[in-house]
């Protein structure tokens, strides 16, 4: 199933899908017909610049949504927060191959709506996401930040294009999940959700303001497809380090503007970006306890034990065997 929508400022996403769908939409909530599956989507308005849709069901068939830049300019901000337990694919451009993510994972993606995304679903797992659409100058407003930080003054200016990563934090994820069961039942819990959802944004942006001060370039649909392909090629081989000049190759982009857009989306330099990469990589491999300190040493590229254990100690606070010891 194909979903493709223009990306204006007054669309409405529900609407349009429960026509496309054939459902119908009932007190700011859709359904799903039970042909197509089961569970729903909910949307809450705290007004024409504020607004929040809330999605959970578990489809038949595949669902592909295609959102398209409207033309119209970008004046909205786009939230998406994914908290999904199944591969997710999500591609800017057109090649269906440059995807966020090839394995289970979730991820914040901010952007301005001025690019094209490709989003896939695949049938028979629980989907859980969230969108906030909302204004800049409502989102400055609602921060009211006194100092300068670039990240967030992209964010809230004025037709800025943009794509900013992140990855879900456990207490993010954690406040997603509970909007996701609150039952609408009363004007309070509207009140309720509206102080919530700004809890969320306020956690989001928290994180994004740490990012290093650095000033801003535009990117197009084109930039954001590169990136991503850069970012899976960094995370295909956790064992050998990244090669800025091949990675700039691949990219078609110079080695300067590769390292500036990269920093910019993820908020760190490539290189500091795989060494996160693989240190998660070898806390996960020795929670598992399969295998020895040397053994995941080795298969993560590093000759030199003593140096893993110096740079694991640094990331996590632990010796990689006192960290494995402790599951």
């Amino acid at each position: 199933m194909i979903f493709s929508f223009n990306a204006a400022p007054d669309f409405d996403f529900m609407t349009y899908f429960a026509r496309h769908i054939g459902a119908t939409v009932e007190s700011d909530m859709m359904v799903i017909p039970l042909q197509l599956g089961d569970g729903s989507i909910r949307k809450l308005s705290f007004g024409p610049e504020f607004k929040v849709t809330l999605h959970h069901y578990l489809l038949k068939e595949d669902l592909i949504i295609k959102r398209n830049a409207s033309g119209q300019g970008n004046e909205l901000i786009t939230i998406f927060f994914y908290s999904n337990e199944q591969p997710l694919g999500i591609t800017y451009g057109t090649d269906p191959h440059i995807q966020f993510s090839e394995q289970d994972e979730s991820a914040i993606q901010v952007t301005s709506n001025d690019l094209n995304s490709t989003i896939r679903f695949p049938a028979g797992y629980m989907i859980h996401y969230m969108v906030i659409a909302i204004s800049p100058a409502y989102l400055k407003n609602l921060i009211a930040l006194k100092e300068q930080n670039t990240t967030i003054e992209t964010i809230t200016g004025s037709g800025n294009s943009f794509l900013f990563l992140e990855k879900m934090t456990a207490d993010i994820r954690l406040l997603q999940k509970n909007l996701g069961v609150v039952e609408m039942k009363n004007g309070l819990s509207y009140f309720y959700m509206h102080i919530k959802v700004q809890e969320l944004l306020y956690l989001l942006f928290e994180r994004l303001s740490k990012r290093e001060s650095i000033p801003h370039q535009n990117i197009n649909s084109a930039d954001a497809a590169r990136l991503l392909h850069i970012r899976n090629e960094v995370l295909s081989d956790l064992s050998t380090p990244p090669v800025l000049s091949e990675l700039a190759g691949i990219a078609a982009m110079s080695e300067t503007k590769l390292k500036q857009l990269f920093k910019q989306a993820f908020g760190d330099t490539i290189y500091n970006y795989f060494q996160q990469a693989r240190m998660e990589e070898a806390a996960f491999m020795l929670k598992q306890g399969k295998r020895s300190v040397a053994e995941v040493g080795y298969e993560l590229g590093f000759t030199n034990l003593s140096h893993f254990s110096r740079l694991f100690e640094r990331h996590y606070g632990l010796k990689p065997k006192k960290y494995g010891s402790a599951r």
